[in-house]
């Protein structure tokens, strides 16, 4: 079989791969440094996260220019594009594709302002204005670096545009690559906020409640229909067979399911990255908060448990042993110190001698006031090693309570494995080894590590008429046990 192509547009790295499905292999890895951020200092301080989308997709055609030269004469086998990105966020662009506005994005805290001589915040108001049972036809609830908040707050600001069309960033690059058609594969706009899964479509009630005109959305594609071939320009510069489909751009979350997930009736997808997430495919539409109804690339949704308390956690700690060093030695600590963290943690029993943590310091989704806790501190426990260990079993306690609130909104579905994503599992054999305990299902993740590229370049296999479906599509994924001795 030929091999497919994926980039991600990630918020720190942009990654390019060409992945072969007879292999189930990664045979070929760019990855450049997202350095487009542009947010002052100022900006900053507000909680505003402000990015170059022009500089964003040039990188990404970097990413594309030094895969193509590494593969060399394989690049001729290479039978689709796909393409995946950070979820949330806006950007404007005008009918030539040129940015009006900056990439506002999933991290921009501007929706959390309170609105001048009030005490209710712009996100609250937008709330408020679509209603409570919003969250039942768009399968979550607006979130502050939501399109739709962006689009309120501008809107209420005076700063849209007279003529434009928002997108998400792997919109505009899709775009790019197909020669100038915008389209939004509804696994993009469900992370919207006004989107409804049932449909498949914008959500008509809540644009008019928020004042959106649905112009400036643009149409909605099925990820196995193509955004169109790959433009003449790319073909010559790439050196590459034409027609080449270009895939609708994939949510990264549903990306990443995609290219991790063997078998979809029994696995579960947990992601540990900055955050984590629990997530499971359901062909119905029933959920409950805070479980988000997330909508699946061509059919079905993802039951997805979000903003568990993930890796910022224990970067966190790790961030705080590193200020006492610096503080009583004078000197910063040479190189990270998570290694050590992990081997003082392994030293003590679990249950921390009675230390528990609850690690939602930043709060949660549903709850963006909460804070996280130590709790049963005792002179026994009153250490390093002890607290180390109790963030990670806390972390894990998180992951159990989103599977079973998972679980609990799909009776019929039975688990059978875990599978991981993300770089904390695969990076921490000590927090594997605590998720596969305190789940009580073995945790197996794939040969690849980039498993949202590899998702969309599955996807982009679809669209191109290479598999039948996307359960045939996941076959091609190779799986390996996660350590998971005693602790």
């Amino acid at each position: 079989m030929p091999l497919l192509a994926g980039l991600d547009l990630g918020t720190t790295k942009l990654t390019a791969i060409a992945f072969d499905p007879d292999r189930g292999e990664v045979v070929c890895r760019t990855a450049l440094p997202n350095e487009a951020n542009l947010t002052s200092a100022a900006d900053r301080s507000l909680g505003r996260s402000e990015w170059d989308a022009g500089q964003i997709v040039s990188r990404g055609f970097d990413c594309l220019r030094q895969l193509v030269r590494d593969l060399g004469s394989r690049r001729r086998e290479i039978a689709a594009i796909g393409v995946t990105g950070q979820q949330h966020g806006a950007v404007l662009v005008d009918a030539q594709l040129q940015p009006l506005t900056p990439l506002i994005n999933w991290q921009d805290r501007r929706g959390n302002e309170f609105i001048p001589g009030t005490q209710e915040t712009w996100v609250e108001r937008a709330r408020h204005l679509v209603g409570e049972n919003a969250i039942e036809r768009c399968g979550c609830r607006l979130q502050t670096g939501f399109l739709a908040t962006i689009l309120f707050w501008l809107r209420q600001q005076g700063g849209l545009p007279e003529r434009g069309r928002a997108c998400f960033i792997m919109d505009l690059f899709a775009a790019h690559l197909a020669g100038g058609r915008l389209v939004c594969e509804p696994t993009a706009a469900g992370s919207s906020g006004v989107f409804a899964p049932a449909t498949r479509t914008w959500d008509t009630p809540s644009l008019a409640a928020l004042g959106i005109d649905p112009a400036w959305l643009p149409p909605i594609g099925e990820a196995d229909q193509p955004v169109g071939p790959l433009a003449d320009r790319w073909v010559r510069e790439f050196d590459l067979p034409g027609p080449i489909p270009v895939a609708p751009a994939l949510g990264d979350h549903q990306a990443s399911f995609v290219g991790s997930i063997g078998n979809r009736a029994h696995d579960v997808l947990v992601n540990v990255g900055t955050g984590a997430q629990v997530a499971v495919f359901t062909s119905d539409r029933q959920f409950t908060p805070p479980v988000e109804l997330r909508p699946f690339p061509v059919a079905g949704n993802l039951l997805s448990n979000v903003g568990l308390p993930g890796g910022w956690s224990y970067a966190l700690l790790e961030q705080f042993f590193r200020q006492v060093l610096r503080d009583f030695s004078g000197q910063e600590p040479t190189g990270p110190l998570f290694d050590r963290l992990n081997e003082l943690a392994a030293s003590v029993p679990a249950g921390a001698l009675g230390l528990e943590c609850t690690a939602t310091f930043a709060g949660t989704r549903s709850d963006p006031l909460a804070r996280g806790r130590f709790t049963g501190v005792s002179p026994q426990n009153f250490t390093p090693a002890h607290f180390t260990r109790a963030l990670l079993e806390g972390m894990t306690a998180g992951l159990r309570a989103g599977l079973e609130t998972v679980r609990q909104q799909a009776p019929q579905f039975e688990p059978q494995r875990l599978v991981a994503a993300g770089n904390g599992l695969r990076e921490n054999p000590l927090l594997a080894r605590l998720v596969t305990r305190g789940l009580g299902l073995p945790l197996v993740c794939t040969h690849h590590c980039e498993e949202a590229a590899v998702g969309c370049a599955l996807t982009a296999g679809l669209a191109a008429g290479l598999f039948p479906d996307l359960a045939t599509a996941s076959r091609s994924l190779r799986h390996q046990d996660v350590i998971t001795e005693a602790v």
